[in-house]
């Protein structure tokens, strides 16, 4: 019995090996299961077609076509790799390589129209060409460039007067999902934008730091800085009241002096901030991590931060001398090893908050609620005068 190596035309990959048998007719109806094909011919490696399976001899090499001609494996590389194609998008001639076309997005209607696998069934017919024979697509230009350098390089830019939502609708006409899914967050940050709801970044506010003269006060009243990365900035004396800084990195900045009355700090980073003489009335810093914040001014002016909100919030190793904590909200928030001399935390909610190893030397604690509170390891003395609710 003899055997033989089959490729598919032009192909040198992925071979089957078959046994020889009473005829040619026989060995292409079992190419035909193996390589899902119709299998009509088979020829040599030099191009010579077998039509008596008398000529096969054992361990040759051979190739099966479906019915066209043989191809040279050598040119079949060289016209794969200079395989250019001309689109002419609205007008606008734009030239690429199929491969460009099909790699980075496989399912796209361009790789569908110009993949070289005619057995898929997904594949598209090629467009109409125009008299120079670039492929006719009647479609904006200035949408699709964006579009063709994602598929060359995977990364989508749109000019500054680019508007995303045409890109987006572009996108979706040529199936190219992985540009769907970044424009569609870029529509809805430009929505955001128009409505004046988006938030801003740390390179806004560092412009508007760097264009306020230093005898004029600048304002972020009110302002969206969701989740902005504000880290080590000098913040000193700004007006935050009201701001939305909600998840705000603010570690090592410096917030002296600043008014952040009623502004949400919830979940904020502040760990390092400088908060000398900062203004929080009714602040909320529910869960804000404020571990080693500095409050205490050398002057002797306390940090305002009457009726704040610090419920869960952590607070250890903070320099909170003199600090103004009347009525404060600290239910579970963690407080150990801080300085809190001289504090007023009158009517403050201490309820399960863990004041270990602080010091509270002649802090103010008339009518707070000090219920489950933790003072283990104290510094001074807690007076007995001091009244729990």
């Amino acid at each position: 019995m003899k055997r033989v190596v089959l490729f598919l035309n032009g192909t040198d990959v992925n071979g089957k090996v078959f046994m020889v048998t009473h005829s040619v007719e026989e060995l292409l109806a079992a190419a035909s299961v193996k390589f899902e094909i119709v299998a009509k011919r088979i020829f040599t490696p030099q191009g010579g077609e077998i039509e008596d399976i008398k000529l096969v001899r054992d361990d040759d090499v051979l190739y099966v076509s479906n019915g066209e001609d043989f191809i040279l494996r050598e040119q079949n590389k060289i016209a794969r790799c200079s395989d250019w194609v001309t689109l002419n998008v609205g007008g606008k001639y734009f030239s690429t390589t199929r491969s460009t076309l099909i790699n980075k997005e496989p399912m796209s209607m361009l790789a569908r129209m110009f993949t070289d696998r005619e057995e898929c069934e997904w594949r598209l017919p090629p467009s109409k060409r125009d008299q120079s024979g670039a492929f006719l697509i009647d479609r904006s230009p200035i949408y699709f460039e964006p579009l063709l350098n994602y598929l060359r390089h995977g990364q989508l830019i749109l000019d500054l007067n680019l508007n995303s939502k045409g890109v987006l609708e572009e996108a979706r006409f040529y199936g190219i999902e992985g540009a769907v899914s970044i424009l569609e967050e870029m529509a809805i940050d430009e929505e955001k934008r128009e409505k004046g709801t988006a938030s801003l970044t740390r390179h806004d506010v560092l412009k508007a730091i760097m264009c306020t003269p230093i005898s004029s006060e600048l304002r972020f009243q009110g302002v969206n800085l969701v989740g902005a990365d504000l880290s080590r900035l000098d913040l000193r004396n700004i007006n935050f009241k009201y701001a939305n800084l909600h998840g705000c990195s603010l570690e090592g900045a410096n917030l002296s002096g600043c008014c952040l009355e009623r502004a949400d700090l919830s979940s904020a980073n502040l760990e390092g901030a400088h908060l000398v003489c900062v203004k929080m009335l009714c602040a909320n810093l529910e869960a804000a991590n404020l571990h080693s914040c500095n409050f205490e001014d050398p002057g002797g002016l306390s940090a305002i931060m009457e009726g704040v909100n610090l419920k869960g919030a952590n607070l250890e190793g903070s320099n909170m001398a003199a600090v103004n904590l009347r009525v404060a909200t600290l239910k579970n928030a963690i407080l150990k090893n801080c300085d809190l001399r001289s504090a007023c935390l009158a009517g403050a909610d201490l309820q399960s908050c863990d004041l270990s190893g602080s010091d509270l030397h002649e802090a103010n604690l008339r009518g707070a609620n000090l219920k489950d509170a933790v003072f283990d390891l104290m510094l001074t003395p807690l007076h007995m005068s001091q009244t729990i609710r």
